[in-house]
């Protein structure tokens, strides 16, 4: 493993595009479990306005050889705080990034948007359907009514 994060310095990527995420050994390799992270303080910007969005991420996948490295993951969500795009760009652009770099058996993200101009916008993307046998629990977020 040559890990480009994980026991170093690193700076936080100017784009999404220079952030670079590692993957590690699947350490439980052979076994079908299910990874979630959840991202509570998600932010990105308005592409036409310039003005912050917030959201909640949720995601979930299946391994099979490789897991993502967790800082690598923080950085590369976190590039995101200057980067200009619609809500729907921006998550299902990280589950299809996740997913063609990493190919776990099975992901899934939901992206629950803040409202913007009064209604939220929740975007939900995934690989297929959810492997057999995988305990896929309910993500936990609410339906926007004040997200508590």
């Amino acid at each position: 493993m040559d890990a480009k994060h994980l026991g170093k310095t690193s700076t936080l990527p100017a784009t999404p595009e220079e952030a670079e995420l590692d993957y590690v050994p699947n350490p439980r390799k052979g076994t079908r479990y299910l990874i979630r992270f959840a991202a509570p303080e998600f932010t990105s910007l308005c592409p036409i306005t310039g003005q912050p969005d917030f959201a909640h991420l949720v995601i979930d996948y299946v391994p099979k050889d490789t897991i993502v490295e967790s800082k690598s993951l923080k950085l590369f969500l976190g590039s995101f705080r200057n980067h200009g795009a619609f809500h729907e760009d921006c998550t299902v652009g990280i589950g299809q990034r996740l997913f063609d770099e990493m190919q776990p058996e099975w992901l899934r993200i939901g992206g629950y948007w803040y409202p913007r101009g009064g209604i939220p916008i929740d975007v939900f993307w995934q690989s297929g359907a959810a492997p057999e046998g995988v305990w896929v629990p309910d993500q936990g977020v609410p339906g926007y009514r004040g997200r508590g």
